[in-house]
Formats: structure tokens, sequence, C-alpha cells
């Protein structure tokens, strides 16, 4: 790309840049000049008014006090009052004409994920409708916290794609706030920015294109290209501006011909020209290695009628009068897009010898290519919407990726065939059925990704294929227009595993995959009862007493399986431990059958060896010591349980100041009882070899509820970017929550880094992780994590 260094600034190109994506890229709206929530307020009211202007507005004034209540004294990393991104949210959702319930719910769509407001209050104050939108883009608050960016992205996926399926209109409002957070992107730390702009570009501009909404794919894949790639986008943003005027006229020229030779015939339509966007350029460029000059077909000239016929008549006309480049007609009217999209593409010389393409649509199919699956969603007299059945099989992708959700226990291998799946709908090929039935599939498909297109049984059956009544292999790549015949056998042993590796579809690959998981199910669920025997033999345990249905149900319980059949494959194939499962089966086994033992027995059966004092460093972690002889359990009016003791005292140790729910772990101290530690405490995991015969096994009683209401120490530590202010966001947080602040400490790092450390009291874990939730959303806060000893 060419050097920038001789334009004035940077604030020049972005002159550039808002002038050109109003012009190509036909933004949804521009809310940059919007500073006062008023202002935008009464837009918002207006847009709404202009297609439904004899709407009741009570409910969206409603919301829209509640929000901006809510969100007072927020900020953005923009220094905007927060209230601005939820107006703006709105009116992009009214800018695609939807039903006032979607622009509720765009209003109210962080008032339960970053302020007090919880989502029973949204339903009291509203509805359930309101609050299942407002509840399918509210991200997950219940990760631990350390857990992977994949494993949060991949539970986040699921559950919107899970509210997705109840009420499509979930997608619209979270695309629309992604549409806005692009917009003020700049705002964001620069790492910060290229890890939105690529999730923009691999998940959320490709679902706008399943559901057709153009209007809204196109800003982000040019918004997410400015910021993964942005001095590539500067320059071609530049290159643009220095050729505008010639091509503004030279794409006039074309349709001002075509409108006389349309009008001609005596059809009525409306013809303009169009430039293609910017990233619509730049993948042109990079896949076909040329630079812009080599690129001819930057624009095309649309021509909209009223009717169909007048969209063949019209096709007749132009290819009349210009020269059609073979290959290059797609009739999206005779077989459209899985999107909806309706359209005749044909390509033409024009008058200079340039390349240039021709769109012919109704002004119905004109809508459709705006507004996708949105378009349905436009007010009406009742102010209810519901997908039509033509509308329920254009989303069959969205049950085939809520299948994919059930079959799929791996977060990361999910997140992988999400975007492989989203990416792969770009290109497509159609295709048809002996019955005559379309199929449209990923370009460079095979007559495997065809068979498992009609059904599963049909592939995993398959052993071989015809195409166009010819044998062909089954690596044949299907083309357009190819009519195919899967043939099949009941001899068949299944699919190949080279088949993986073959098809195109992840449909494809999923079941194939799901077939090889069945087939060695049976083998591993014996391997895994026979391991789980061996296991029970080398430890002296009676198995048989043990695996008993009411002792395995909690297993199931506690691992998260549907059946035991599951646990026990899991078990042979090696993704759950056998010494596992047999230690929940005694523990389980034994709460029935206790042996009453005296103290000195258990002290005894530990064997301790401690330092001179016995007074060892707060906490516990690691694999907890196992005690064969400790059969007795008993409960603590504290909520725990421990393994063996009563009557002993129980205390929380201060270094990692365990609350309810945490994982928890027993330290036998000389003279003062036992001592609770999370299991994470660093002091217990850096315990040295001799002393780890002092841990024993406890645990936060089943159903403890805290009935006295108990409050229990914690210590958090929070750095962030120092800022003015930043104590005073931090503490509203805390009183909003009505938890009182017992001790805080601050300190700043030369990099301007503050460490915050706070100590306070909780009821349990819950509250903690909700707290910690809206303190991770003020401005300038980096991480927060919990002290875990030292």
């Amino acid at each position: 790309m060419a050097d920038m260094t001789h334009l004035e600034s940077r604030e020049q190109l972005e002159q550039i840049e808002k002038k050109i994506l109003r012009a190509q890229a036909a933004r949804v709206i521009a809310t940059d000049d919007f500073v006062d929530p008023e202002v935008i307020y009464r837009e918002l009211v207006a847009r709404i008014n202009r297609y439904h202007p004899n709407t009741d507005i009570s409910m969206i004034e409603k919301a829209y006090g509640i929000a901006r209540q809510a969100h007072k004294d927020q900020k953005r990393k923009s220094g905007e009052p927060y209230i601005i991104h939820p107006l703006s949210v709105a009116l992009i959702l009214a800018d695609l004409e939807l039903d006032k319930e979607t622009i509720v719910g765009g209003l109210l769509h962080d008032v339960v994920e970053d302020t007090v407001m919880s989502l029973d209050d949204v339903r009291r104050e509203f509805s359930d409708e309101i609050a299942l939108l407002v509840d399918g883009v509210t991200k997950l608050g219940q990760l631990s916290y350390d857990a992977d960016k994949v494993e949060i992205q991949a539970e986040n996926l699921r559950k919107m794609f899970l509210a997705m399926s109840k009420d499509i209109r979930v997608l619209l409002i979270k695309l629309a706030d992604r549409l806005h957070n692009m917009r003020t992107l700049k705002f964001m730390t620069p790492a910060k920015q290229k890890e939105k702009a690529r999730e923009t570009m691999e998940i959320y501009a490709p679902l706008a294109q399943r559901l057709g909404i153009s209007k809204v794919k196109v800003e982000l894949d040019d918004l997410a290209l400015k910021f993964l790639e942005p001095d590539a986008y500067y320059d071609l943003l530049e290159q643009l501006n220095q050729r505008e005027s010639e091509r503004s006229e030279y794409i006039q020229s074309l349709a001002d011909l075509v409108t006389r030779q349309i009008d001609a015939a005596g059809i009525k339509a409306k013809i303009y020209g169009r430039a293609k966007h910017l990233f619509s350029i730049y993948k042109k460029m990079v896949n076909q290695h040329k630079t812009l000059d080599q690129i001819y077909d930057l624009f095309a000239v649309r021509i909209i009628v009223d009717d169909l016929k007048d969209c063949y008549a019209s096709l007749g006309i132009i290819h009349e009068h210009y020269t059609p480049i073979p290959g290059r007609f797609k009739d999206y009217i005779a077989m459209p897009k899985p999107n909806m999209y309706q359209s005749l593409h044909t390509t033409v010389i024009g008058p200079k010898g340039q390349p240039f393409e021709i769109q012919i649509r109704t002004w119905e199919m004109h809508r459709i290519s705006e507004y996708g699956i949105a378009a349905h969603w436009k007010y009406k007299e009742s102010g209810e919407g519901a997908t039509t059945n033509q509308e329920e099989q254009k989303l069959s992708w969205l049950r085939q990726i809520l299948e994919w959700q059930q079959d799929m226990t791996d977060n990361k291998e999910f997140v992988s065939l999400i975007k492989s799946d989203l990416n792969l709908f770009s290109d497509t090929v159609y295709c048809f059925t002996p019955t005559g039935d379309v199929k449209n599939l990923p370009a460079g498909s095979t007559p495997v990704d065809f068979a498992y297109s009609i059904h599963s049984a049909v592939g995993n059956r398959m052993v071989g294929a015809k195409v166009n009544g010819k044998l062909v292999p089954i690596d044949y790549g299907i083309q357009n227009g190819d009519r195919i015949e899967i043939i099949t056998s009941q001899n068949s042993r299944g699919p190949s595993r080279d088949w993986v590796k073959l098809v195109k579809s992840s449909q494809a690959r999923n079941k194939i995959n799901q077939w090889f998981r069945a087939q060695s199910k049976d083998e591993d669920i014996q391997r895994g009862k026979e391991l789980l025997m061996a296991y029970a033999k080398s430890h002296d345990i009676d198995f048989n007493a043990i695996n008993r249905p009411e002792y395995q149900q909690k297993v199931l319980r506690r691992f998260g399986f549907h059946d035991w059949n599951n646990a026990l494959a899991t078990v042979g194939h090696g993704g759950l431990k056998e010494g596992q499962v047999i230690n929940r089966l005694l523990e389980n086994y034994r709460k029935d059958h206790p042996r009453i033992l005296t103290d000195e027995d258990i002290l005894a059966s530990v064997k301790p060896q401690t330092p001179a004092d016995g007074d060892l460093p707060e906490g516990a972690s690691g694999s907890v010591h196992e005690h064969p002889e400790n059969t007795q359990t008993r409960h603590h009016k504290s909520g725990i349980v421990v393994k063996g003791l009563h009557d002993v005292s129980v205390r929380f140790s201060k270094c990692c100041s365990p609350v309810p729910g945490d994982e928890i772990v027993g330290y036998i101290t000389r003279g003062r009882g036992i001592s609770i530690h999370r299991t994470d405490c660093v002091n217990m995991i850096n315990l040295p070899d001799m002393e780890k015969n002092r841990l024993i096994e406890a645990e936060w009683e089943d159903g403890w509820s805290n009935p006295s209401g108990k409050l229990y120490d914690t210590v958090i530590k929070i750095y962030a970017n120092n800022r003015v202010g930043i104590l005073v966001d931090l503490s509203r947080v805390f009183s909003g929550a009505d938890i009182d602040i017992e001790q805080l400490h601050s300190n700043t790092s030369r990099q301007g880094v503050a460490t915050i450390t706070i100590q306070f009291k909780v009821h349990g874990k819950e509250e903690l992780r909700n707290l910690t939730e809206k303190l991770r959303q003020i401005e300038s806060v980096v991480d927060i994590e919990r002290t875990t000893g030292g």
C-alpha cells in the first residue's frame, strides 16, 4: 500500500472516510453529531413516526426514562453519558423499521448487565417478551475469573443462539449493539480494537449476512477492516477519494444510458449507479492479487421495477444492448440465497469496454435485500410480529446451530465450527435433487456434502453418486445447476474418516464426527466399566456395594451427565478419571453407612508431620488426601461438612477468605481445629509434601442456604488505569449493592496502573460474582482478582 505521509493529517482522512462511507456503504445512521440524549430521543421518535405515524410510543418513552435513570452518572470510554449508547442502538433498530418491542429491548439491553436493575424488574415493568429480548443480549455473568476467552465467547454465543431460537429479534438487537460499539471503537485500547474487530469480522458480520441485513453487514465489514488493517483501509480511502469525481461521472453516465434504454421499452423503473463498499474492494484485491487499477467491476447499476415480469424483460433489454460476460449471470430470483436475497445479476461490457455489473429486482426484493429478516417486523397495528413458514425455512441454519450446541461439549470446537460455517456462507453453489428441489451448499462441496444435507442417514449409507445421470467420484466438485443422485446401500459400513477432510460444509463434517463418536461409544462404555472395577479392586473397595442407582445419580449431577452410560463412555475414552467416579460413589455410600470414630482415631489416621509450633500458613489446594477409614460425616453449624470429624472447631482462613460457593478443603491444625481454605489458595498449593497429609476433605453442605444471613470476609484486588474519580465510581457500585467497604488500600505504579485492595463482607460467591461484574464495567478497570494467600 502507498505511503500516507503526504496527507496533511489522519483527521483529513477521517473526513474522506465519512464522505465515502455515506456515499458507498449507505450507513444505517450516523450518530456522531448527537451529543444531547434528548436530541437523540426526539430523533428516535421522529424516525418511528416516519414509518408508523399512528403508533402509541408510551412504552418507548417509559423505557427511555427507565434506561436514563438506570445509567445516570455512567460514562462511556468516549466520555459521553452512557445513555447515548442504548439510544443509538434504538436509532439503528428504528432505521431498520422494527417494532416497538424491539426498540424497547434496544433501549434496555444493558440495564441488567451494567446497572442494579434485574431481569425481574424488566419483566415487572414491561412484559415477558421484553425480558426475553433483554436477557438474550445480556452477557453471562457467572463465568469463572480465570475462564479462557474462547470459553467465555462460546458460552455467550450459546446463550445468544438459544435466545434467538425463541425470538430472532434478540440477534437484531445484538447486531445494532455491535454496530454502534464498532462506530465508537476508536476510544478502546488497540488490543481491544483488534479483538472486537476480529470477532465482528468472523461472527457478527456473517450473522448479519445470514439474516440478509446488508445495510448492517456492509458497515460492520468496513469498520472491522478499519481496525484490523488500518494502513490498507486508509490507503484505499485515499485512492478512492482521488478518483471520486471521475468514478461518479462514469457511474452516472452508465445509469443515464441504461435509463434511456429501459424507458424506451416502456418499463417503469428506478435506475441508479452504486459503488461497491470498501471491504468488498479490499477482499477482491487480496484474493485476486490485484491493485485498484486492475479491478474493473468497482460499481454496479441497479434496476428496480414494479413486478417480476419486468425483471426478466429488463434483463433481455440489457443483453440486447450490451455483451454479457459468460459465466457471470446469476438468477437469484428463481434460486434465492439462503438469506432470502433475490435479484438478477449479470456482468456486461460497457461503452468504453469496461465491465460493469447490473442488478435487477422488484421493490419488495429490494426491501428484503436491505433489511432481510428485519423487514418482517415493520410496525403493524397489532404491534406484534411472528415469522412465516417461509421465513422459518430460511432460518434452518439456526436450528442446525442449536443441534450443534446439544451435540458438542467442547467450547473451542463449537466456536470454530460456528466461525467456519458462517464464513462459508458467502460463496455457494446451487444444485438439484432428483425431484427438482434446490439445495444451497458451500462452494467446492462434494456429493458427500449433498448427501448429508438431505439427511444424516443418507450420508452414512452413501456408497456412490451420480451427477446429471453419470457416475462421479465422491470428491467431485459440485457445479451450479448439477442434478445429483446419491446411491445408498444397507450394507454400507458407514462413512470413511477421510470424508472429514473431503467435505466443505460444517454440517456434513459434524455429522460424520457424530457417527464415529457413536460407533466407538459402546467400546468406551465397556472399557469405562472395566476401569472402574479395576480401580475399586486395587483400593479394596466393594464395587457392587457402591455402584447403585441412587449413588450413580449423584455422580451424574456432579459431573453433568444425562445417563450412566455417558459417564462410563467418558471414563472409557479418558475424559474423566476413574478415581473421581469411584471416590464420589464411595462418598455417597459412606453417607448412608457411617462408622462412628473418635477424633483420636481420625487424627492418628492422617499422621500429621508439622512444624514445631504447628502453625502452618492458612490455605489448602491440590488433590485432597484420602482417608479410607474416615466414614463419619458430621454437619457443622457453619454449613461446612468435614469428613470424619465432629465437635472440632472450624474456622475460615484469612489468607484466601473462602465464602459459600467456593471449592474448599480443610487443614488439620494443632490445637486450633480445622482451618478452611479455598482450593486455589497459594499457601496450600505450595504446601510441603510432608504437610500434605494434614489436608482433609471438606465441602459446603448440600442445600446450604446461609439461613442466618451470615456475612463472610473477602478481599479483592482491582487493577485499573488511574484517573480522577475512579474511587468514587467504585464506591458507587458498592453502595448500589448495599455492601459496606471495611478496608481500602490503593497505590499507583509509575506507569499509571492503580492497584486497589478492598476488604468487605458478602453472603456468598453469587453475590460476589454479581458485584465484580458491575465493577468490571467501570471505565479504566483492567482486571479484578480475589486474594489467594501468600
